[in-house]
């Protein structure tokens, strides 16, 4: 720490964070803690052609779980009991972040001797978010598809390089 905070708190880049475990892309290849929810895409167990986006708010744990072509999943009970999909995003966060970590964000408190998040949601239903978080996942695959280069890219001109210091 410095006068100014942490070293990577004056940066406009952010260290890139190792997952906690291993995880499976396959099933849920997009996972994120943004915007006050723990967010992602689950793939459909009975269609290649169907992605569940799926969401638990911070703080009041509201599940959203729908299509990509916006149609509500039919697992989540009345909006408070979590489907599949929700189960799969809960545990790939976990792998990816650490059960401690994703806590703190989704504002849990776990009791004293488990390791499962879902003993600390009070969850209810919230609002669907699906276009949003849908989109987002649509616009990090498109970084996929360009190919490997040291030019800037336009839309990124704002991050600066990696060891760039203000």
């Amino acid at each position: 720490m410095t006068n100014g905070g942490a070293v990577h708190e004056r940066r406009s880049a952010a260290p890139v964070i190792a997952p906690a475990r291993p995880r499976k892309l396959a099933k849920v290849p997009f996972v994120e803690l943004a915007d006050g929810r723990l967010q992602g895409v689950v793939s459909s167990g009975s269609d290649v052609e169907r992605v569940y986006v799926s969401s638990i708010t911070a703080g009041d744990h509201g599940l959203s779980c729908n299509t990509n072509n916006n149609r509500p999943c039919g697992g989540l009970s009345g909006g408070s009991r979590a489907c599949n999909h929700l189960r799969a995003l809960a545990d790939a966060a976990v792998a990816q972040y650490g059960l401690a970590r994703v806590a703190r964000y989704l504002k849990v408190t776990l009791p004293e001797d488990t390791e499962d998040l879902w003993a600390g949601l009070h969850t209810t239903t919230a609002p669907n978010r699906a276009a949003e978080v849908f989109s987002g996942f649509l616009r990090h695959l498109a970084y996929l598809e360009v190919p490997p280069s040291t030019d800037p890219l336009p839309e990124l001109q704002w991050f600066p390089a990696a060891g760039a210091v203000r």
